[in-house]
This record gives C-alpha cells, sequence and structure tokens, in this order.
C-alpha cells in the first residue's frame, strides 16, 4: 500500500510568517493534532544548527505549529542530543545556549529546549529490535519517555548517506552518544601516544574506568571499553581516535535500523515533515553558511519516514533533470531507503498530495 505524502511548494521569495502558516499546513494534515492527550510529552525533534551555520529550520517558521500542540498540552518541547565530536553542541549546556542563540527561546515560542540525552550524552536506554545490523539501539532516554514525536528534518546532503532528512534525523539524531559510535564506527576508540599530555581528563569521565596509564600515556583496555564515546569528546588535545567506519552501506543500514528502533515507540504517534529549503551539499553540523544546491521546493509531510524522504529525493532530482544527490557524493544513497523498507519500517511507494 502507498503511503500519503503531503507537499506544500515554498518559493524562496516567501516571508517568514508564509512559512510559519504552510509549516501548520502541512503538520495539520497529518492528523497527529488529534491524537495528542492533555498532559502528554511532545518532542519536535529537529537540529538547531551549528554555530556559524544558517541552514537549519528557523523557529519562527514553526511557530504555529507550536501554538496548536500548545492547546493539547502544555508539555510539548524542543529536543536534539549531544554530538561525539568536540563543539558547542557536545553538552547540553552549551547546546541549549546555541539553540539559544538561533532563536529557539522559550520567551519567544512558549515551549522549552530540552536535550534529550542529557548533560553529557550519557542518559541512554537500550530499545531491543533484533534487525541484522542492530540488536539493541542505544536512545536517548528523553524518547522514551515521550508520547508523540514530530521530527522536523532539513533536507541536505551527507557525506556518509548521500543525503539526510528524516531517518537520518531520527536514525542518528535521536541515538545517544554510544548509539552514533555504534552507527558510525565498527571498532573502539584508541589513544594516539603522539598527541596525549596525560592530562587525565579522559579518566576523569570514563564511566568504566577502562583508561589507564602505561608508558606515561593514557590507554584504553578494549576489554572494559563499552563504545561509549565519552573520550573522544572531552580530551581537549584531541588525543582520541576512532576508526571511522566508511563502509557506505554498513552506516546507512545502521541508521536505518536505529531509526526504525525510534519509530516502533510511538505506534501512530509519530509525525515527519522535510524542509526542502536552502538545501546544502553538507549538513547542518557544518558551522559555515554553505550556498544552495538548488532552488527551494517546499514542505513535504507523511507519518511515513521512508516515503516522505522518497519523496523529498524524488522531487529534487526531478526538479533538476539528474541524480543531483548522486552528485554530491558518489555513491548509492538509495540504500537507507531500500533497507529501511525491507525491516518493516515504511514504504518507498508513496502518493502525493499537494496541500492546496
Amino acid at each position: 500500500m502507498k503511503s500519503p505524502v503531503y507537499f506544500i511548494p515554498v518559493s524562496e521569495s516567501e516571508h517568514t510568517s508564509t512559512l510559519a502558516v504552510k509549516s501548520e499546513q502541512a503538520y495539520l494534515a497529518l492528523d497527529i493534532q488529534e491524537k495528542i492527550k492533555r498532559n502528554d510529552f511532545v518532542a519536535l525533534k529537529l537540529h538547531f544548527g551549528e554555530k556559524g551555520n544558517t541552514g537549519y529550520i528557523k523557529p519562527a517558521w514553526l511557530s504555529l505549529v507550536v501554538e496548536q500542540i500548545k492547546k493539547k498540552t502544555a508539555r510539548a518541547f524542543f529536543t536534539d542530543t549531544n554530538t561525539l565530536y568536540l563543539g558547542k553542541r557536545s553538552n547540553a549546556i552549551e547546546h541549549a545556549q546555541l539553540a539559544f542563540g538561533h532563536g529557539f527561546r522559550q520567551s519567544r515560542l512558549g515551549i522549552p529546549v530540552f536535550i534529550a540525552d542529557g548533560l553529557i550524552g550519557r542518559n541512554s536506554d537500550s530499545v531491543p529490535v533484533n534487525l541484522p545490523r542492530i540488536k539493541e539501539a542505544k536512545i536517548a532516554s528523553a524518547f522514551l519517555n515521550t508520547d508523540v514525536l514530530l521530527c522536523l528534518s532539513h533536507f541536505t546532503g551527507h557525506l556518509l548517506s548521500g543525503f539526510g532528512a528524516a531517518l537520518k534525523n531520527l536514525g542518528m539524531g535521536c541515538a545517544s552518544r554510544a548509539g552514533k559510535l555504534e552507527q558510525h564506527a565498527d571498532v573502539q576508540p584508541w589513544i594516539n601516544a603522539d598527541v596525549c599530555t596525560l592530562c587525565g581528563v579522559c579518566f576523569d569521565y570514563c564511566p568504566e574506568s577502562a583508561i589507564v596509564e602505561q608508558e606515561t600515556k593514557a590507554f584504553i583496555l578494549k576489554e572494559k571499553c563499552i563504545g561509549c564515546g565519552e573520550c573522544l569528546v572531552v580530551c581537549p588535545q584531541g588525543a582520541v581516535k576512532h576508526n571511522w567506519d566508511y563502509d557506505n552501506v554498513r552506516i546507512q543500514e545502521k541508521m536505518a535500523e536505529y531509526a526504525y528502533s525510534v519509530h516502533s515507540l510511538f505506534t501512530g504517534k509519530a509525525g515527519y515533515l522535510n524542509y526542502l529549503i536552502k538545501m546544502t551539499k553538507d549538513c547542518d553540523c557544518m558551522s559555515k553558511d554553505s550556498p544552495a544546491i538548488h532552488p527551494d521546493i517546499g514542505i513535504l509531510a507523511s507519518l511515513d519516514p521512508v516515503a516522505v524522504d522518497k519523496a523529498s529525493v524524488d522531487l529534487l532530482n526531478r526538479d533538476a533533470g539528474r541524480d543531483i544527490v548522486r552528485e554530491l557524493y558518489d555513491f548509492d544513497w538509495s540504500t537507507q531507503l531500500t533497507h529501511a523498507e525491507s525491516i518493516g519500517l515504511g514504504t518507498t511507494e508513496y502518493n502525493l498530495i499537494q496541500v492546496p
């Protein structure tokens, strides 16, 4: 059976207030609003944009969506998870401050920012899925205590998955630091002895005491390491390294399976909006103002994350008259979609319904 995907065209010249109205129309088309109960926790999952980035979904576009949700519950919140890499988004304090600086302010929108995996990314729970690559997904704890999920994704290219939209926002974006590490790599962190100064910071943060001193340098005991990624973030010298998994097939399949684990938590209560506005070659983790790869197309919405992503990439490539996504990174971006479909997350077959 084909999944409905709602589409609202967007022009680059449209005012912010118009984009807010169109976001509201896309959201209401999903009927998620009617499923929200009084005192439900509603997570609006998105990417707040790295410092210096300008492509992220703007909070003003979501103002009317938030007002709709607030009619049903006072427990809505904007959320994201902490990053593996060092930066403003690797801990909840600076992450929230960055979101505030980008306009996600409770005083303006009426709902708070809450980082889903806690202060430094340790708030994680396991979700059993028993899929080909992932047996237990490590998901940020807040999502396991949330009743309704609205996944808001800025469509961009991506170095490891070809493009990033709902599946990436769901699978990579809702994972804890340990879950992100599991998706990106197959082996554990290690210490570059040439860079290590034995400052001891990693000793303090390792939850399993898996880092010891060896020959005046820090050393990770593989038999004790749980792959949480704490040391990757806290090392001030950048001495902690990882053998990243650049096999795009494995990364896309792991990401799809993580997306499945999160989607399964919200039976009938998860909705997906993709924004094909200022689409850039790289994701919003890039701390710079990147040029658009193609003129704005619109907003797409669905209850099916596979269908909404397939429709998004189809619209972009059709409008460009070529596989523009493949041109960005020369590998098969469709793996994430076909694998997600094969494990029952959704379908690549859809009916595109233009909202008046």
